[in-house]
């Protein structure tokens, strides 16, 4: 199912997916140099707004769940780049170690563990799950909706290495954000591959630095095809630390966003673009969609600085902030706003679907509850890119259009991992 996009196709989308097409020899090539250059997370997943007039990533998941949520039909890529990952990072490799999140998973999350545990045993893995969470005490066999059987069991640690009982792993998955920080079962695996590395996780990692490198590849990238790097990046600023009990810090806050405001309201005009501009206040570390205030006057943080009504949170997420371009999103299906979100594996684009939500509108967050998930088809020749195909943005150039804007999100990310390696910074 392909989602009617309503914003009149003649203006820069258009031209941006003309573009795109034109240049794919160019594009595929440009993205073979840089994987030379540079070593990929072996799996992530972009969130992707089309506004009608930009296309823009505006969340890069290194440890994404929600893989059940992918159409069966594009297993046989996912296993494909799975293997290909793994004769690249360990080829003599038999046994994986998936290591959950901590808490009491749900059942979507299961879910989401199944179908990745199917994806790298197909690929040729004998995969089990570690869990570190300390309430872990003992091996628990859960039972699936489908019927099927995922089994948790704790986590062992010897001197330099993380296993399971009679289970000795040459490559540890982590599924953790370690947004509660790094534990030490996990520290000095000198002996194991640990994927995501440590540096991927909520303790080191910030958005703020992800959306800096994707401005350098967007920029890159815009030069070497000939466009605006704008249509395809997100605007941000940061202001460290924000805690409103402090005038400073909230005059900080409003001062940021009012700058950015102004830029994307020039950018506006010169595309002609007749929407009122926003933007989205988040925290710098963390994932979920948790905590994000949308912006559209400056006006509108006034209401920060009093305290809220007995009963009611604050909306404005605490701590570290980011400050982001607002992304419009003018998909939809069954009049439900939607957006896409493409997943990855090593180099390779694996699939991703629709996140549709009913109750939200062109300028919010739909990733919150009451959130639906409508697989992309991805797989098959039906989908390749169609270069001749001008006129509309037919469902296979747009599936193009949202791989080349994850791809780049993923570069981004290994320039990122890059930065805050701590190996490459004692050598440097």
């Amino acid at each position: 199912m392909v989602p009617h996009l309503v914003t009149a196709l003649t203006g820069p989308i258009n031209e941006l997916e003309q573009r795109l097409l034109d240049a794919t020899p160019v594009i595929e090539r440009w993205f073979r140099l840089e994987w030379m250059e540079h070593t990929p997370p072996l799996y992530c997943a972009v969130d992707i707004r089309n506004a009608g007039f930009k296309l823009a990533p505006v969340d890069t998941n290194l440890y994404p769940d929600g893989w059940h949520n992918l159409s069966p039909d594009v297993l046989p890529l996912a296993v494909q780049a799975a293997q290909a990952a793994i004769e690249k990072i360990c080829p003599e490799a038999r046994n994986l170690l998936i290591v959950p999140e901590n808490g009491k998973p749900s059942s979507f999350y299961l879910a989401s563990l199944a179908r990745l545990q199917e994806i790298f045993r197909m690929a040729g893995l004998n995969v089990r799950f570690g869990s570190i969470d300390p309430a872990v005490k003992r091996s628990t066999s859960i039972t699936l909706p489908d019927g099927e059987k995922l089994t948790l069991e704790p986590a062992q640690r010897t001197r330099y290495r993380l296993g399971l009982k009679y289970f000795d792993p040459c490559t540890i998955l982590l599924n953790n954000d370690l947004a509660a920080g790094a534990p030490g079962i996990l520290e000095e695996l000198h002996e194991q591959f640990l994927l995501p590395p440590l540096q991927a996780g909520w303790t080191v990692r910030r958005k703020s630095r992800h959306f800096q490198c994707y401005e350098d590849v967007s920029k890159r990238f815009g030069k070497l095809i000939g466009i605006d790097p704008w249509l395809i990046n997100p605007l941000f600023t940061s202001c460290g630390e924000l805690d409103l009990n402090e005038a400073g810090s909230a005059e900080c806050l409003r001062g940021h966003v009012d700058a950015l405001l102004t830029k994307v309201r020039r950018k506006y005009k010169e595309y002609g673009i007749n929407e009122k501009p926003f933007v989205v206040v988040k925290a710098d570390r963390g994932t979920h969609g948790m905590g994000i205030m949308t912006v559209r006057d400056v006006r509108d943080l006034e209401q920060l600085s009093r305290k809220p009504a007995r009963g009611k949170a604050s909306q404005m997420p605490s701590g570290e902030v980011i400050i982001q371009e607002g992304v419009l999103t003018n998909e939809r299906i069954h009049d439900a706003m939607a957006e896409p979100v493409v997943y990855m594996i090593d180099r390779y684009v694996v699939g991703g679907f629709y996140r549709v939500h009913a109750d939200r509108g062109v300028d919010e967050n739909l990733n919150a509850p009451g959130a639906r998930f409508v697989p992309l088809a991805f797989a098959g020749g039906a989908q390749l890119p169609k270069p001749g195909a001008r006129g509309e943005a037919r469902a296979p150039n747009r599936f193009y259009m949202y791989g080349v804007i994850a791809r780049l999100a993923m570069v981004a990310a290994s320039y990122e991992l890059e930065a805050t390696d701590p190996e490459l910074q004692a050598i440097s």
